[in-house]
């Protein structure tokens, strides 16, 4: 025997092979599994408690995906709903789910696991010495909790067990690890604990593991003795260097993987091919841990901003992008401290040279031909929308006409649109990158179901 999982996209919203899903459909799994989110958009989505995916498309899909479970009979299952999954997220997911399930008239057993952590739980774990920093992590104490504007835990696999164990047909999860959205059946069933968690890594972005990454879905088979994972579109091709390699993504060792309650290790894994779109994989290894612990998401406001655009194209100060942007900056925080009367510790300007070496900065290695134009972004922090926006009008003629030297005339640069300053609103920053030690895996963590009948 073995457990079929379909994955059909690493991600809700981000779109699958139609023609793909209907042939993994016909190969039967047990249960189909999609991530909803990650913080890899930084902390402003766990910050607002909101989703960076567009409603339509997250709605189309899971309507493809609500049609795909009930054809089967299967169990349907998201974790990290709404990007961050906060309890709003699920809730937001919750009522798209029942929208669908009305227009389909169908009948389901819903189950919503809400993942958030209280400022108060929070205290209280951190009183009990029960959240461990990991490297590197801010420092933080109980009064720096309260300025949290939202706190997950990341689920293991166990709130994915306890919904399905009572029956549910639909699963919508908070924040939980992209794993145990996939290793939460077939671990239920008895399969190998080494092969569901690497079997899970492997396929949680769908086809990332594979030669087109964008066709979206593949299928997992767990059993007793390791796991063959396969793309299913027609020109999708999983190779042993394609499975392997997925090991790298998102992790710091490619042989250790650490989960809620221990480790994966793959070091000793064969990975073999079976045909040319099939590889079979044995020898993963499951570590249960001494101790449960969970990850913790934080985020707190860090101020508002402020961004202003310009465009260099003169070569002389193309060529010269970062001695000007040097002065700029320089300028800029002189002009604010003596006219806005503002100490230097309560904003930031962050001068960033887009063609240039906006991505990787002192980082960017130097090539001898350089770009005929730079986009210079200015980004100012402050601690409200007004003063960022006043900062912004007090800077806008330097960054217009600043020259290089003192003795020259006025360069004149390029406003892409007007106004030349955009407020972004309030930022975010992620204020936590430490683990909590659980009793219970399910510490934390509340389940809900309900009952909709639309037949």
């Amino acid at each position: 025997m073995s457990t079929k999982i379909l994955v059909p996209s690493g991600v809700l919203g981000l779109g699958f092979d139609l023609e793909a899903l209907s042939l993994g459909l016909k190969r039967k799994p047990d249960i189909i599994c999609i991530d909803g989110g990650s913080t890899d958009s930084g902390p402003f989505y766990l910050g607002t408690g909101t989703t960076k995916y567009s409603f339509d498309s997250c709605k189309l899909e899971w309507t493809h995906l609500m049609q795909a479970r009930e054809q089967l009979g299967v169990p349907l299952v998201i974790g990290s709903c709404g990007t961050c999954g906060t309890n709003n997220m699920v809730d937001w997911m919750y009522s798209m789910t029942t929208s669908i399930a009305k227009k389909l008239k169908q009948n389901l057993t819903i189950a919503r696991v809400y993942c958030e952590r209280s400022a108060d739980d929070l205290k209280e774990a951190l009183k009990l010495n029960k959240i461990l920093p990991l490297d590197p992590a801010p420092v933080f104490n109980q009064k720096d909790i309260d300025s949290f504007s939202h706190i997950v835990g990341l689920a293991g696999a166990e709130p994915f067990q306890t919904a399905l164990d009572k029956g549910a047909d639909i699963v919508l999860a908070g924040r939980a690890t992209d794993t145990a959205i996939i290793s939460a059946l077939p671990l239920m069933k008895g399969e190998n604990p080494g092969a569901c968690w690497h079997g899970a890594k492997i396929a949680e972005c769908g086809a990332f593991c594979s030669s087109n990454p964008s066709s979206g879905v593949i299928l997992l088979e767990i059993d007793k003795e390791g796991f063959t994972v396969e793309a299913m579109a027609k020109n999708a091709f999983c190779t042993p260097h394609s499975v392997s390699a997925h090991m790298l993504y998102e992790n710091i060792d490619p042989f250790l993987l650490y989960e809620p309650g221990g480790s994966l290790n793959v070091k000793d894994a064969i990975y073999s091919s079976i045909d040319e779109n099939k590889v079979r994989v044995t020898g993963s290894v499951w570590q249960p841990s001494s101790s449960y612990s969970i990850k913790l998401e934080g985020t707190k406001k860090a101020g508002y901003q402020t961004t202003m655009l310009a465009i260099i194209r003169e070569n002389r100060y193309v060529t010269k992008a970062q001695q000007w942007a040097k002065k700029l900056h320089k300028l800029s925080v002189e002009k604010i401290v003596s006219i806005m009367k503002v100490s230097p510790e309560k904003f930031t300007i962050d001068v960033r040279l887009i063609g240039y070496d906006a991505t990787l900065g002192k980082m960017e290695k130097p090539v001898n031909k350089k770009p005929l134009e730079v986009g210079v972004l200015v980004i100012i922090t402050a601690s409200s929308q007004e003063i960022a926006t006043e900062m912004s009008r007090l800077l806008n003629p330097y960054l217009l006409h600043l020259p290089l030297t003192d003795k020259e005339d006025l360069p004149t640069f390029a406003f892409p649109y007007s106004p030349a300053h955009t407020e972004r609103g309030a930022v975010f920053e992620f204020s936590l990158n430490h683990i909590q030690l659980l009793d219970n895996p399910m510490n934390g963590f509340s389940l809900k179901i309900d009952e909709v009948n639309f037949d």
